[in-house]
């Protein structure tokens, strides 16, 4: 496996060669892009060359050791050392998502569970808020929908990272919270103190650097323009700015009523609609290569349940991982990280087996 860096030495060396050029950065495109690919490959190659290092070590104390013992003393050590060393690189040589560096659009939506489905949505925007806030990245509501009792039927949050590093990127972390989030506890409309079940459905779509990347036809659009509506349906608007656009081939509609005007409710419709075109396309290239296998902890069944949150045992739990904690307060307020972990650490040993079958 390990045959394959000196090649990406070389292309490392020939992007470091691009990013000196100043006529790169005149194509911000094409220099986010490079960006990119030149910090994935730096952490392979300074992985490889902390393995390579401990090994040059480990012959050299081997070579040593009848002479000196304190040579040999060193040899478990460093043997130790270099299997971590291979481990962290095995990983990082594995294929990583083409989308991992990408920003994100995350749509959350009520689900069962009528008043208390509403207010666990909002608890769970405000958990994403949190620990976007924690990674230092930018948030962006783009709309919201919001219930009578202060819950959210519906919003789509835009979620903006700061590395081009993609094994730091946003898409690279909230890919796999898109599923059915289940919630136990007593509703604060429950007067019984009855534990109650409901849900809330997240959607995650990588979001389009620059329109030309996603191709859409104005014929294949169409475009109808209504008054804003708020909680309960009455009229927060006295014009028509509020905008639905539907993508004819695909059938994927969006709406958008939260600015005032028609034409930036149109234009942020539209940075939505190209996310979820370029995740459609996405998923039709995965259904058509039979190599590619599609991830087991991430998969495209929007209506699979992948965790409970079970308030009176203040217990999260990971359906795809197995992964369990009882810091559920920590976890609402932001404390995501371990979560996250979870999914990728297992992806990451399921796609390990994968290439170790192909071998």
């Amino acid at each position: 496996m390990f045959e394959s860096v000196s090649s990406l030495v070389a292309e490392h060396d020939e992007l470091q060669s691009q990013l000196a050029d100043p006529e790169l950065h005149s194509n911000p495109a094409r220099s986010k892009k490079v960006n990119r690919r030149y910090a994935e490959l730096s952490r392979i190659i300074a992985a490889y060359n902390e393995w390579k290092e401990i090994g040059d070590n480990l012959d050299a104390a081997r070579e040593l050791a009848d002479e000196d013992e304190s040579f040999a003393e060193e040899i478990p050590a460093l043997e130790e050392q270099q299997d971590a060393a291979g481990e962290r690189l095995r990983r990082l040589l594995i294929p990583r998502d083409p989308n991992d560096s990408r920003d994100v659009i995350m749509e959350i939506k009520m689900g069962e569970g009528g008043a208390e489905s509403a207010l666990f949505a909002a608890d769970l925007l405000r958990m994403y808020l949190h620990y976007a806030e924690s990674k230092k990245w930018k948030t962006e509501i783009i709309e919201q929908t919001s219930s009578d009792l202060g819950g959210i039927k519906d919003v789509q949050l835009a979620i903006k990272g700061n590395s081009s590093d993609p094994a730091e990127g946003v898409w690279a972390h909230l890919k796999y919270e898109g599923g059915v989030h289940r919630v136990q506890r007593v509703p604060a409309t429950e007067s019984q103190g009855r534990i109650h079940t409901s849900a809330a459905g997240v959607l995650v779509f990588p979001e389009v650097d620059e329109p030309e990347e996603v191709e859409i036809h104005p014929n294949d659009l169409k475009i109808d323009v209504y008054r804003s509506s708020g909680p309960g349906g009455q009229s927060v608007n006295t014009t028509d700015s509020a905008v639905r656009i539907t993508h004819l081939p695909t059938g994927i509609v969006v709406a958008m009523q939260n600015e005032k005007s028609q034409l930036q409710n149109r234009e942020a419709g539209m940075r939505v609609l190209r996310a979820r075109v370029l995740a459609r396309q996405q998923e039709e290239l995965d259904a058509e290569a039979s190599a590619v296998r599609k991830s087991q902890i991430r998969t495209m069944d929007r209506s699979e349940r992948i965790r409970t949150y079970n308030f009176p045992e203040n217990r999260i739990a990971d359906h795809r991982t197995g992964y369990k904690a009882y810091n559920l307060d920590a976890v609402m307020n932001g404390a995501l990280e371990p979560v996250i972990e979870s999914c990728i650490s297992a992806d990451e040993e399921s796609r390990l087996a994968e290439i170790g079958d192909h071998e």
